[in-house]
């Protein structure tokens, strides 16, 4: 049970906000990342209180998606090992695998593994996917992504938590043979906006929900309706909503709160007040994105360690 995974609930408390990273830790824009110095600003993410870093599953670069960079370059996978290998507590999350993209069993053996690995740290957030190039490339029907999401998905978990099961989808069957490993102790699952699915089937599935960017007034009303739909399926039990938010953290505390795309320009006493608004409609986890950073990445993440994390614990 989720309640005895110590990351998963070190991480996500009700009424709490925790701050996480995505990777690349790079002011790289719309240009692809160099991947420069990762391992050094992760320790730094680690040192400053950071719970997680978040990696992103991108394929193929696509210069006419609207976002044309590749995620972190590597495979969210081998580089959520590389990662690991070089903190020690931070939490090492995908946001998110594109299940549809990848084969259910070879899923299930590389996370188990990552958990059995590295316990407690791995946390799995998994999407339908969005980018037409990465579906063509795999030969995958864009258009019947639902279908395959859940395909994959059912058998993903059939994989992980039963012992020889009897099992066959369009992916393949299992008849007396096993994953090994299994995990440690059960994978947080986290969704990344539908899945192309219903709120009702994210709420039931999900161990938390990962939603886009939105003004703290729109926000308030896309968490209570999640809520709602948790107590149906689970009652009181706790399921924390995770958003991205791109950053530019200005030099000057006292610098006013400015949008930018999906996110906001600001000094840290703005950053404060805009983190409280989220934390007050229900948001309890806050990955933030530093592509579009005028400022050394370093120093953003160390203000936000020394300054703004503390508000918040």
């Amino acid at each position: 049970m989720l309640r005895n995974h110590q990351g998963y609930n070190q991480m996500f408390k009700k009424n709490k906000l925790s701050f996480g990273l995505t990777i690349p830790l790079e002011n790289h824009h719309k240009q692809v990342p160099t991947m420069g110095f990762q391992i050094e600003r992760a320790q730094l993410a680690e040192e400053h209180n950071f719970q997680a870093l978040w990696l992103q599953d991108v394929l193929l670069e696509d210069p006419t998606f609207e976002d044309p960079s590749t995620g972190q370059i590597f495979d969210s996978f081998l580089y959520a090992v590389y990662l690991a290998s070089h903190t020690s507590s931070i939490k090492i999350g995908t946001a998110a695998t594109v299940l549809p993209l990848r084969h259910p069993l070879r899923t299930a053996k590389e996370v188990a593994s990552i958990d059995r690995l590295f316990p407690e740290r791995f946390l799995l957030g998994i999407s339908s996917g969005d980018r037409r190039k990465d579906f063509e490339g795999l030969g995958i029907p864009i258009m019947e992504r639902r279908e395959w999401f859940r395909d994959a998905f059912e058998m993903l978990q059939i994989a992980l938590y039963e012992e020889y099961p009897n099992y066959q989808s369009k992916f393949g069957k299992m008849y007396k043979s096993n994953l090994v490993p299994k995990p440690s102790k059960q994978i947080p699952i986290l969704m990344t906006g539908y899945c192309q699915q219903t709120l009702d089937w994210v709420a039931e599935h999900g161990d938390g929900w990962m939603f886009y960017p939105q003004r703290p007034e729109q926000q308030r009303e896309t968490i209570h309706q999640y809520r709602e739909k948790v107590s149906t399926y689970h009652g009181n039990e706790f399921r924390p909503f995770i958003m991205p938010l791109p950053l530019d953290l200005m030099e000057d505390p006292h610098y006013p709160i400015e949008k930018i795309p999906a996110g906001y320009r600001t000094g840290r006493l703005g950053l404060i007040k805009i983190l409280e608004k989220y934390r007050i409609v229900g948001v309890n986890h806050i990955m933030f994105g530093l592509s579009h950073s005028t400022r050394e990445v370093e120093n953003v993440i160390e203000e936000i360690g020394n300054e703004v994390i503390p508000h918040f614990q």
